[in-house]
């Protein structure tokens, strides 16, 4: 995140100081869902954080930080999430062109062909773990497969909100177990002490592999319960989609061109972009009466009416006019405009991140934590519990990840504690349980592609609510928490 201030800028804080502006974030978090309901993300939420760092920073003020030091640090805590933000506007982008192009429709037809209400949950988690093993990215796999599978379960009469639990739970896991996800990548860096990513999957493997492991029990157990409501018949739904898309093996390519991308490990904002851009050209050629009616222009040309569908998807969204109501809702969706809400909530909740930790408060809130966990299982509660509570402060998943590794790695080191035990600990808080929260960074994403509010799919997102439960159980039992000397890890922390 930032950097900290210069010698003699500002006072030390004291503990009030630090508790004031998460008191005024909590209050008007709060007065804004109360007042507005699931209509707090279209502005109230990001009204609240944006006040919220405003108070944080008349606190920084008092302590005897310049303004312009201030203001520079909250602009630096936003340019850290410009890489976040050209990612949402791209999936944005893609989600549009891919229905233009037919590409989502014609993975829900396939999916409702072959797939049951019994196995349609279980099957969402392992295929989105398995794309997210692959891509290495959450974030990639709920924008693109995610989506597809929100609309299967609309099809099918299944609950969006425990699909998009089925979805996140598969992504994160995938997310957490290959060596190409940022975060998998960057903790053991932070962490240090000789760590390498391969000993932190393997490790990690220990909480999340029993943590998706019960998820897929419960989700196999939910399906064969399941009852469908309103469900539309497959056959019927099959044919109007093949009445208002051209459904071929075709319309896939935007999807393998996006794999290669991936594998290639091409840089995401391009790859994303790169795919939404050939699945915008090849709908011109392929979903030649969907374009037309898209545009709504019958005078234009066809190069004219082709570039304009293109632009007008990657910028608002693919509009379905097919006259069906159930088709024309399922497949009006994306656009970069449509993530704009989001990433307003992104810069509101850096913004008071910044802040909050340019001013040595988040600092100030933390150190007692670390001071006072005596014992093992406490120390791993400790991680745990500031990784949760940074996700919900600061809202950014990166700030959850980088300050437990700080505050605590001379800790472990001291304890004789393995860097493996930390870096399981804050993935397993930090990065796992981002999504769960609205105006984080990943929560405000998730719930932006996904179309399911936050506080609807969590109750169902049991891998990122597990994975640190056992990671603080195994903690206080000693299972898999092994110390310096059993991995033969410097007992000092080797920066």
């Amino acid at each position: 995140m930032n950097d900290q201030p210069p010698p003699g800028e500002g006072r030390p804080p004291t503990m009030l100081d630090a508790v004031l502006p998460v008191a005024v974030l909590i209050t008007l978090l709060a007065s804004s869902i109360i007042l507005f309901g699931a209509g707090a993300m279209d502005g109230p939420l990001q009204v609240a954080l944006l006040l919220s760092a405003a108070f944080a920073a008349l606190m920084a003020l008092k302590n005897g930080f310049a303004m312009s030091s201030v203001a520079d640090a909250a602009i630096g805590g936003v340019t850290t999430a410009m890489g976040p933000i050209f990612m949402l506007l791209a999936i944005g982008a893609l989600i549009g062109t891919w229905n233009m192009a037919g590409t989502i429709p014609s993975v829900v037809d396939v999916g409702i062909g072959l797939m049951s209400p019994a196995w349609f949950y279980l099957t969402t988690a392992v295929v989105c773990a398995a794309v997210g093993l692959v891509t290495g990215s959450s974030w990639t796999t709920a924008g693109t497969l995610g989506v597809a599978f929100v609309a299967m379960s609309k099809v099918m009469g299944l609950p969006v909100e425990v699909t998009a639990g089925a979805v996140i739970c598969g992504a994160y896991f995938g997310d957490k177990m290959t060596p190409l996800s940022e975060t998998t990548i960057l903790v053991p860096k932070l962490v240090g002490r000789g760590l390498t990513v391969s000993q932190h999957i393997r490790n990690v493997f220990w909480t999340s592999g029993p943590a998706l492991a019960i998820s897929l029990v419960i989700f196999f157990v939910m399906g064969l319960n399941a009852q469908p409501e309103g469900q539309i018949d497959t056959e019927a739904a099959q044919q109007a989609l093949g009445g208002v898309f051209h459904l071929s093996v075709l319309n896939l390519l935007p999807m393998l061109l996006l794999l290669v991308f991936t594998v290639k490990q091409i840089p995401p904002f391009l790859a994303l972009m790169g795919s939404a851009l050939f699945a915008g050209v090849l709908a011109v050629f392929t979903q030649h009466s969907a374009v037309t009616a898209f545009v709504g222009e019958p005078g234009l040309g066809p190069v004219a009416t082709g570039a304009k569908a293109v632009f007008s998807a990657m910028a608002s969204g693919f509009v379905c006019r097919s006259g069906q109501p159930v088709i024309d809702e399922l497949f009006t969706r994306g656009g970069m405009v449509s993530m704009l809400t989001t990433v307003w909530l992104i810069l509101g909740a850096l913004s008071f991140a910044a802040v909050m930790e340019y001013a040595g408060f988040l600092r100030r809130l933390i150190e007692p934590v670390v001071t006072r966990a005596k014992r093992r299982g406490s120390l791993i509660l400790a991680v745990n519990g500031t990784g949760i509570g940074l996700n919900v402060v600061a809202g950014d998943v990166y700030v959850a990840d980088v300050l437990p590794s700080r505050m605590f790695r001379d800790e472990f080191a001291r304890r004789g504690l393995a860097p493996q035990t930390l870096a399981r600990a804050v993935e397993d808080a930090g990065t796992v349980t981002a999504v769960l929260v609205p105006w984080n960074t990943s929560g405000a994403y998730t719930a932006g592609v996904l179309g399911v509010a936050t506080g609807a799919y969590l109750p169902y997102c049991f891998f990122n609510i597990l994975s640190p439960l056992l990671d603080v159980l195994y903690g206080f039992i000693g299972f898999k928490t092994p110390t310096a000397e059993q991995v033969g890890a410097p007992a000092e922390d080797a920066g």
